[in-house]
């Protein structure tokens, strides 16, 4: 396990073996909701009724597909990649009751995840626990963060786990989600 400073939030950390990279797939997505879009402004103004309700809709939806694809293709077609793997990461937070912080910051600090332990999620509480793990499970990051009036304060420094270790904190996930 390897820990990275208190101060940094785990979405914005810089460790050497994720990368981000730009998914194709997503760049086609996009590009088909640009391509779609336009079409749809070029039907509008092929129609010779201009003020017909279809010929709206067709600028209502023309217009909202290619700001959408903009929004996806600038900033949403960037993927978390783990290097040694190549496997991309997903990003997720999980909430949990003020009364669980203790045992959770023990768990995420000594890397004890195989204990068994009754800490159930939440849909909303006053402990965030931040998890990046890859599609696979050979490395998780994870960071706790208590709310403290009108923001989330960090409670440990991320943590970094690969391989077995990785794994323990899937199946700990895994149980605490169930």
């Amino acid at each position: 396990m390897k820990t990275q400073s208190l101060n940094q939030s785990l979405f914005e950390g810089n460790n050497l073996e994720l990368v981000k990279r730009t998914s194709v797939s997503k760049l086609l997505i996009s590009s088909a909701m640009l391509l779609l879009g336009l079409i749809f402004f070029s039907v509008v103004f092929q129609l010779s009724d201009k003020s017909s309700t279809l010929c709206m809709i067709l600028m209502v939806f023309g217009s909202a597909l290619v700001l959408l694809s903009l929004f996806r293709f600038f900033w949403k077609s960037k993927v978390v990649v783990y290097k040694p793997t190549g496997s991309t990461a997903y990003e997720t937070s999980l909430f949990f009751n003020l009364r669980d912080l203790p045992v959770l910051s023990e768990l995420v600090e000594d890397n004890n995840f195989n204990t068994p332990c009754s800490i159930r999620s939440e849909s909303n509480g006053n402990v965030r626990l931040d998890v990046l793990l890859t599609k696979d499970h050979q490395f998780a990051a994870l960071q706790l963060f208590q709310f403290i009036p009108y923001t989330y304060s960090p409670v440990t420094s991320v943590a970094y786990f690969k391989g077995e270790e990785a794994a323990s904190v899937l199946a700990f996930l895994r149980h605490c989600r169930s």
